[in-house]
C-alpha cells in the first residue's frame, strides 16, 4: 500500500540542502561546528549520539564528542558547556538526553547560549517558538514532521490536528508550530495528555494525527478517521519472545492496522526519527550562518 511517508528519503533532501549551505560557509573561511555532550554510558544514548556524529561527517559538518562519568555534578557540565559557548569556532551545542537524575536537567539546557542551542529547548528559543519569532531554533523532532508535512503536501491551515502527548520535546512544540498563523500552518490544534476524557473522540476528528506519548501501538484502527494523515513519533522497546534478543521496537501507533484506514502514515523505523537528525543539521549550519550575518539573525 503506497501511503507511506518515507522520512529517510526526505532526510537525505534536506541533508543535501544541508550540504550545499556548508559548501557556500567553506568557501568563506567557515566550518560549522557542532559540539554532543554525553554524560554516562546509557546504551541508547551512545547509539544516537553515534549516529547524529556520523550524519554530520557526511554534510561536512566538524563534530566532536564530549563524554562525562556518570557522577558528573551539574556544576562540573556547566563549566564544559561554558567553554563551548566562548569557543568561536563551536556553532552548536547537544547535550544528549536523558541526562542523570541528579543533574538539574533545565539548567543545563539553559546554559546553552540560545544562539547555539541547536536542540531549540532553551527558554528563549521556547518563548521565541511560541510568539511565532522564526529566528529562534525550534526542537528537531516537531521540525521534522512539520517538514514531512509540508514536502508531502499535506493541507496544515484549517486541518483538525490532535497531538496525542504534551511534552516539551515534541508534544508542546509541534502543537505551537502548527497553530502559528501562517501559510504553512494556522491549524486547529488539540493537545490529549493523560487527563483527557474520551481520546478516542477527539482522535476520530482529526485529519492529522500526531502520536508522542511514549505508549507501544496506543493508536489503534478504530480511533482514526478514514483518509487521516498518521505521524507515528513513538520509540518502545516491547517484548517479543520470537525475536533474538528477546525484545523489539514498536511505535506509538500500531502500524499494521491502521495503515490500510490512513491516507498517509509515516512507518516506524524510518518516518520521524531520519527527520530529527536531519533538521539538527540544519539548524547548526543555520547559526554558523547567524554567526557570520548570513542567516537569519
Amino acid at each position: 500500500m503506497d501511503n507511506l511517508i518515507d522520512g529517510r528519503a526526505i532526510a537525505g533532501e534536506i541533508q543535501a540542502e544541508t550540504a550545499a549551505r556548508v559548501i557556500r560557509l567553506k568557501a568563506g573561511g567557515i566550518t560549522p561546528g557542532l559540539v554532543f555532550i554525553r554524560v554516562g554510558e546509557d546504551p541508547a544514548s551512545q547509539v544516537y549520539v553515534a549516529m547524529k556524529q556520523k550524519r554530520a561527517t557526511e554534510v561536512g559538518i566538524r563534530s566532536e564528542t564530549k563524554v562525562l562519568p556518570q557522577n558528573t555534578t551539574t556544576a562540573e557540565l556547566l563549566k564544559l558547556i561554558d567553554q563551548f559557548n566562548a569557543d568561536s569556532t563551536c556553532h552548536g551545542i547537544l547535550v544528549q538526553a536523558p541526562l542523570p537524575s541528579p543533574i538539574d536537567a533545565p539548567a543545563v539546557y539553559s546554559q546553552v547560549t540560545a544562539t547555539k542551542d541547536v536542540d531549540g529547548f532553551h527558554p528563549l528559543n521556547v518563548g521565541k517558538l511560541m510568539l511565532g519569532d522564526p529566528s529562534g531554533f525550534v526542537p528537531c523532532t516537531p521540525a521534522g514532521i512539520h517538514e514531512l508535512l509540508i514536502r508531502y503536501r499535506i493541507p496544515v491551515n484549517g486541518a483538525e490536528v490532535v497531538v496525542l502527548g504534551r511534552g516539551n520535546i515534541v508534544g508542546k512544540p509541534m502543537a505551537a508550530i502548527l497553530l502559528q498563523k501562517g501559510r504553512q500552518a494556522n491549524a486547529t490544534v488539540t493537545v490529549c495528555h493523560s487527563g483527557t476524557r474520551d481520546v478516542t473522540s477527539h482522535c476520530q476528528r482529526a485529519d492529522i494525527l500526531i502520536a508522542a506519548m511514549g505508549v507501544p501501538e496506543f493508536v489503534r484502527a478504530h480511533m482514526i478517521k478514514p483518509g487521516a494523515t498518521v505521524i507515528d513519533v513513538g520509540v518502545n522497546r516491547v517484548i517479543d519472545p520470537t525475536s533474538k534478543s528477546g525484545t523489539k521496537l514498536v511505535g506509538d501507533v500500531a502500524f499494521s492496522e491502521v495503515q490500510p484506514k490512513a491516507g498517509r502514515i509515516t512507518p516506524n523505523p524510518g518516518g520521524v526519527g531520519p527527520m530529527t537528525i536531519a533538521m539538527l543539521l540544519a539548524n547548526t549550519v543555520r547559526a554558523a550562518e547567524q554567526s557570520v550575518g548570513m542567516g537569519r539573525a
